[in-house]
């Protein structure tokens, strides 16, 4: 495994810096009576003055601090998909970060993400009994409305905010709007969630061109990939995904891959004497759903990516040599950042006379 790097300047000082927020993956703390190392998914792509995120995992606004990051300079917080240790914090950044934010009004942070699956998952066939689906009347809320949904919950303290402290709503402050997904690729969410299909743009101002791509995390759908493209170069995130052409596709030579991986002897290790359906289904789901160390080092190679790093690491206690094995299936700069480290899209050595 190669070092963290640190960026150079690029064209108007305007060259990202990746900061690994948080680097675990999993609805767990992974701390086992220990402090946390790792906390939830979430990564901060920074362009000069102003950065953006992709996941809000557990702790994201703690590490946004730590990494010396002001939340007035959000620009965007992208969702891959709305499993929870994607998105918990979420709520947690619109309601800590009102007062950091006072001066956003008008000038509204974007949230964008997944729009509502529309249809339940099918039941694992493992099930005897049909479960039965958590708030019937709205079981697969997309990103608008969870936002919405999260805001509501919280209103006996927002409007004690907005009422006696004159504070603005959070919906001044924070935009939230639902990935369209293209019209005529074959999309369904159970029949077909990940149909093959070219990069499609979801964002762009002056500094970030962002594309979105489906990838395969079943049951969940849509699931994205995302590609931010600056002057500088690009960064391509996997989300959760298995193995699929669709990320060799969106991560393209680019300079740097951001891919989850999972340890599939921890899985075999875990669930050795699985003894009930919900542990059995459960470890279905890591086989149908998530990506071997071998497996991002592939999606890596035949993108012909310059740099990969792994995170979303499941587990988040893995000791570093678990990882490594990535570095000997994909010849580039490799890396397994710890939360806050910062990496480059390309080495340094690539970018002298540039």
């Amino acid at each position: 495994m190669d070092s963290v790097e640190q960026p150079m300047e690029g064209p108007g000082d305007l060259a990202p810096r990746i900061i690994a927020l948080g680097t675990a993956g999993g609805p767990r703390w992974w701390n086992v009576g220990e402090p946390i190392r790792r906390t939830g998914i979430a990564t901060a792509v920074v362009v000069g003055d102003s950065f953006y995120l992709v996941d809000c995992g557990h702790g994201v606004g703690r590490r946004v601090n730590e990494a010396g990051l002001s939340l007035r300079n959000l620009r965007g917080i992208f969702l891959t998909h709305l499993h929870s240790d994607h998105t918990v914090d979420l709520g947690s950044l619109a309601l800590f970060g009102l007062y950091e934010l006072l001066g956003r009004t008008g000038d509204p942070v974007r949230i964008i993400g997944p729009g509502n699956r529309g249809v339940l998952p099918p039941a694992s066939p493992r099930a005897t009994v049909p479960p039965q689906p958590l708030a019937p009347d709205c079981p697969t809320p997309g990103t608008r409305e969870m936002f919405d949904l999260l805001m509501r919950a919280n209103a006996t303290d927002l409007n004690d905010r907005i009422i006696d402290s004159l504070r603005p709503s959070p919906h001044e402050l924070f935009t939230a709007s639902d990935i369209e997904i293209p019209a005529g690729i074959g999309y369904h969410p159970n029949d077909s969630p990940t149909p093959e299909m070219e990069p499609f743009e979801i964002y762009r101002d002056e500094l970030v061109t962002v594309t979105a791509i489906l990838v395969e995390h079943p049951p969940v759908a849509p699931a994205f990939g995302f590609r931010f493209e600056t002057a500088a170069g690009s960064v391509t995130f996997s989300g959760d995904t298995c193995y699929t052409p669709n990320m060799v596709r969106l991560a393209r030579d680019t300079d740097l891959l951001l891919h989850e991986a999972i340890d599939f002897d921890f899985v075999e290790h875990k669930y050795a004497d699985a003894a009930n359906d919900g542990d059995r289904a459960a470890r279905d789901h890591h086989y149908k759903s998530h990506t071997s160390v071998a497996g991002a080092a592939r999606v890596a190679r035949e993108a012909g990516a310059r740099q990969l790093a792994l995170h979303h690491l499941v587990p988040g206690t893995a000791k570093p040599e678990v990882w490594a094995e990535a570095g000997r299936h994909f010849d580039g700069p490799f890396f397994v950042p710890d939360d806050l480290d910062t990496i480059a899209l390309r080495p340094a050595l690539d970018r002298v006379g540039a």
